[in-house]
């Protein structure tokens, strides 16, 4: 069976930016480049765009080129049969998060029609008032209420409109929604630059203190942020370079979509930034302090109320944001169900069988913040795991033959020397220190036994079990997984 094309470059590089830019971008970035020093994260943050992001890019873009299947088809390809589950844990965990990121959509559709009718309140409420609803209770009342479910369903269905038509549907997406996104993050954050303050903003933004860089949890926290927000090594780059032409470029490529996606993060940061700055200067340290439900659904709103024409802007800003976690969460269901086509299973199947499972899998997440904010933790954690084991792929394939073969390949704008050998050993020596790092900040001395609480929201053990039982099953199935991928590879090379 022949695999479809992407029509030109044009739509393979805005199906690829549309993966890649989603609320991460938007509302994490902001708030952590705020909280690490501002100038000096940026420091950071581009140096992790060179040392994890664009290789694990280059190595995903190639992956997917050569197998023209899913992460099982391509580790196994790559790796050998024994690496299939590592594959699939890829695979997984993309998946995962999508059951929970269709709720975060959700929110972002019921934020923007409350913007439009505007019923999202902007003033917050004084202390001790009764029967008074701001941005705090009316958030409170909707994550308490039925309504996230309606909105979670509604995200699915939006997506699987558009994955349901193949790679024309998810074309056609993104020639709308990726410009469209872009155009309006450009004009929210003119407007950011134009309010009277907004120069404040903008020099905390881009002026590093380099004594700062001492710090290391300024370089972890910017690892951690090019892993969430870049897409790389989720799989799902691996999933659209099924759809790459054979002599289509992978390199340039490759730097083009992790500078790309990291410059719609930067504008959001100037957005979000000069906007504090210029409103509400004296609450900085609160707002980029309230996390990234805090600052989106309570902040925003009152920044926005306190901004001349605040109304239309809030309009646009959730608008980004639905369509940020829209392209996203696309990406996220192709990749759900190119495992299942890969298994042999119709197309049009698999993806009622993705979206019936992500329905009913995000539905505790819908109902429940503290699953929410449990699963965000776990999975989030897990995708450091990820770029481990796609270096282990790479170097069980032969790091040297894998760049001379794969990463430059027929069609390549770019070579890329031997310097990317050593960079994607590294990436599986940034991935233990993360992961280390991120579960020992979770370690509670003086309750040990709390620390090993399957649901409790943030703690060791709630990512041990869960990535445990994972990893079993994956395991115990090794064998069916090879079994698959390698029909599917027999398919693929027919065609």
């Amino acid at each position: 069976m022949t695999n479809p094309v992407f029509s030109s470059r044009a739509a393979m590089m805005l199906a690829m930016l549309g993966m890649a830019v989603g609320t991460g971008n938007i509302w994490r970035f902001p708030r952590i480049a705020a909280s690490n020093g501002g100038g000096s994260f940026l420091v950071a943050w581009v140096v992790f765009l060179l040392l994890w992001s664009v290789p694990l890019i280059l190595a995903e873009f190639a992956a997917g080129k050569k197998a023209r299947s899913g992460p099982i088809g391509a580790f196994t390809t790559l790796a050998g049969k024994k690496f299939a589950w590592m594959g699939a844990w890829v695979a997984f965990v993309s998946t995962a998060i999508m059951f929970y990121y269709t709720v975060v959509m959700g929110w972002t559709l019921r934020y923007l029609f409350g913007a439009v009718t505007g019923t999202v309140p902007t003033a917050a409420c004084e202390p001790g008032a009764t029967g008074c609803v701001g941005p705090q209770e009316f958030w409170d009342g909707f994550i308490g209420s039925p309504w996230p479910v309606l909105t979670h369903a509604i995200a699915i269905g939006l997506a699987l409109i558009v994955v349901i038509r193949g790679v024309r549907g998810i074309e056609r997406a993104a020639r709308f929604l990726i410009p469209s996104l872009l155009l309006l993050v450009v004009a929210l954050a003119i407007r950011a630059v134009t309010l009277p303050g907004a120069g404040a903003g903008l020099a905390f933004l881009f002026t590093p203190d380099w004594a700062l860089l001492g710090n290391a949890n300024i370089w972890l926290e910017a690892l951690t942020q090019n892993a969430w927000d870049t897409g790389a090594g989720w799989g799902l780059i691996m999933a659209y370079a099924i759809y790459m032409k054979k002599r289509e470029d992978t390199t340039l490529n490759a730097f083009m979509l992790g500078f790309g996606n990291n410059s719609v993060s930067l504008l959001a940061g100037i957005m979000v930034l000069c906007t504090v700055f210029a409103i509400l200067p004296g609450a900085a340290d609160q707002i980029v302090g309230a996390g990234n439900e805090g600052l989106t659904f309570i902040w925003v709103p009152q920044l926005f109320g306190l901004m001349p024409g605040g109304s239309v802007f809030m309009v646009l800003f959730f608008l980004a944001l639905v369509f940020a976690a829209w392209s996203s969460l696309i990406a996220m269901i192709e990749l759900a169900t190119r495992v299942l086509t890969d298994a042999g299973i119709d197309r049009r199947k698999a993806v009622l069988v993705i979206g019936g499972l992500g329905f009913t899998l995000g539905l505790p997440s819908a109902i429940w913040i503290e699953v929410f904010r449990n699963q965000d933790w776990v999975w989030g954690v897990g995708l450091m795991l990820n770029g481990l084991f796609f270096s282990i792929m790479i170097m069980r394939h032969g790091v040297d033959r894998f760049r001379t073969k794969l990463v430059n390949s027929e069609g390549s704008d770019l070579r890329i020397g031997p310097w990317w050998n050593v960079v994607i050993c590294l990436v599986a020596v940034w991935a233990v220190v993360i992961i280390g790092w991120w579960l020992w900040q979770a370690i509670d001395l003086d309750d040990l036994a709390g620390s090993f609480t399957l649901m409790s929201e943030f703690n060791v053990g709630t990512v041990l079990i869960q990535w445990a039982i994972a990893i079993a099953a994956l395991l115990g199935l090794n064998r069916w997984l090879a079994a698959n991928a390698a029909g599917a590879a027999a398919s693929a090379a027919d065609g």
